[in-house]
């Protein structure tokens, strides 16, 4: 069941946006990678401005985590295996992490995967809903409090499908792909956090790799 998060009106791709963006996307390059399923690879090459620091989100994450009780001690991560990709489709990349711009962390702090709007997007692994709602920069966001203590931020769906405070299994839906927020296109902005404050980004390839989910 999905929910209808309210949301402001979202504001207009501004010039220097499509320039930031377009900047990154020489730097990083963009290129298609085969998911799981044998699906085409999406039309749409969307990017986004998010993975700066936006002061809203990160209070109102900072209040909602501190307000949803600490499982994790009842809940043990699992078996390295225990994780999945958060898309079951052909995607394509469109900013890699780590990518150098004008971002005030100095570079990209999440992954940008291009997929058509609507598409499903799963939880890479089990933990705690702490956030999900319209989430500045972002858009429509759900953030998920891990069981190993990293924070999963899924940024631009076009839809929620969970609540604030639900526990959810590896690999649930958690909503369907979109440009919400500061987007040029339809995608997936997945962020991967070691704590739950802006600046603590980890390389989510990576983080997927060691536990057994190969993203690229």
């Amino acid at each position: 069941m999905g929910y209808d998060i309210d949301s402001p009106r979202e504001a207009g791709t501004t010039r220097r946006d499509v320039l930031s963006v377009a900047a990154v996307l020489m730097a990083g390059g963009a290129f298609t990678v085969a998911g799981p399923a044998p699906h085409a690879a999406a039309e749409s090459d969307g990017g986004c401005g998010a993975g700066g620091y936006d002061e809203e989100f990160e209070e109102a994450l900072a209040e909602a985590d501190e307000a949803i009780p600490d499982d994790r001690a009842l809940a043990p991560e699992g078996p390295p295996g225990r994780y999945a990709l958060p898309l079951r489709r052909r995607f394509r990349v469109t900013a890699r992490y780590g990518v150098r711009g004008n971002w005030v962390a100095g570079h990209h702090t999440g992954i940008d995967l291009a997929v058509p709007q609507g598409t499903p997007v799963h939880a890479v692994g089990a933990g705690t809903v702490v956030l999900a709602r319209w989430s500045g920069a972002y858009g429509k966001a759900v953030t998920v409090r891990l069981r190993d203590g990293h924070y999963a931020v899924y940024g631009h769906l076009s839809r929620i499908s969970v609540r604030q405070g639900a526990r959810i299994g590896t690999g649930d839906r958690l909503g369907s792909s979109g440009a919400t927020g500061r987007a040029t296109g339809p995608h997936l902005h997945l962020e991967i956090r070691a704590r739950r404050g802006y600046g603590s980004d980890v390389n989510p390839v990576a983080y997927l790799a060691r536990r057994g989910a190969r993203l690229l």
